[in-house]
């Protein structure tokens, strides 16, 4: 899943929401990527986002999974004002295995991910060889991508 935040410390909303998702029923954090700055896509005019990926493996249905997660952005305090308007937090499911969905508010892989650096580097950071179904692999479709203003992080201990 991808995580973005720009508000209200963005760096320690990306860590806090990685111990949250470690903390979901039936969920198990598996492996994270590196902090990323960006500048905003859609919305000039307002900070830069920090962005991350997390691995999780997760007994819970694609459905359910956003549920939790949409709770765990209200918990941060996300508001949805405007489409891509500032936030606290931002949870997107971008794979779920090989599944293939399209229904109402969900679906997966992600209709945006490969044209976003903010997802595809740090994804190929943790797992170059996922696939995303009908389009290749991951190490593959990040070289197609403009990361031009994606900035790696320093690891701050987390």
């Amino acid at each position: 899943m991808a995580l973005g935040a720009n508000l209200d410390d963005p760096q320690a909303q990306i860590r806090c929401a990685l111990r949250t998702l470690a903390a979901l029923p039936e969920t198990r954090l598996v492996r994270e990527s590196s902090l990323y700055r960006n500048p905003a896509v859609g919305c000039r005019g307002q900070p830069d986002f920090v962005n991350a990926v997390a691995m999780v493996e997760t007994r819970l249905a694609p459905r359910e999974l956003l549920e939790q997660l949409l709770a765990i952005e209200r918990a941060h305090g996300r508001v949805r004002d405007f489409p891509n308007a500032p936030r606290t937090l931002d949870l997107d499911i971008v794979l779920y295995g090989e599944l293939q969905l399209h229904e109402p508010g969900l679906t997966v892989p992600h209709p945006r991910m490969l044209e976003r650096a903010f997802v595809l580097v740090p994804l190929a950071e943790i797992a170059p060889d996922a696939v995303v179904p009908g389009r290749g692999r991951v190490a593959d479709l990040v070289r197609a991508v403009d990361a031009s203003g994606l900035v790696k992080l320093p690891d701050a201990g987390a």
